[in-house]
């Protein structure tokens, strides 16, 4: 069984970087203490600062597991370059603007990884139902996709 790939910009690599060393340098010797400190009051079956810090560092080494294996499996998504683009089709890391159907409400959207997707922030995954549909098609493509809404309608205005 091959681990699952991982797809993340240049950015989102870093800032994973960031939250891996800032959970093993600061975090799990914080909680660490924590746990000492607790020990410290005895009967740990009834002591409920150690219950607590005993999970707390339970979910911090997932954490920290969780992140080893998305660094270690990452595929970095190339950054769009500036001005035009040479393949008009949408891939992972592309910048789509699209019209919804019916409206002259446009948005933008980055095509990134499911790590780093932040729909309020117009970064969606190509694992979502609108990434799904959008990748590998071009400008002035017409998708439609399933949402809990029901069938959603977009029209592809410009492709980075």
């Amino acid at each position: 069984m091959s681990p699952e790939q991982t797809y993340l910009t240049t950015e989102g690599f870093k800032s994973l970087e960031k939250e891996l060393d800032q959970l093993r340098s600061v975090r799990r010797p914080h909680v660490a203490s924590q746990i000492q400190a607790s020990k410290e009051l005895g009967a740990m079956g009834e002591n409920a600062e150690y219950e607590e810090a005993m999970n707390e560092l339970a979910f911090l080494e997932g954490r920290i597991q969780e992140l080893e294996a998305m660094l270690h499996n990452a595929v970095i998504i190339p950054a769009p370059k500036k001005g035009r683009s040479k393949s008009s089709t949408i891939q992972l890391g592309s910048v789509v603007k699209v019209a919804t159907s019916g409206s002259k409400k446009s948005a933008i959207y980055t095509i990134v990884g499911s790590a780093e997707a932040s729909p309020a922030e117009g970064r969606i995954s190509n694992e979502s139902p609108i990434g799904k549909a959008l990748i590998g098609r071009s400008k002035g493509d017409e998708v439609d996709f399933q949402v809990p809404s029901g069938v959603q309608h977009l029209k592809v205005i410009q492709v980075k």
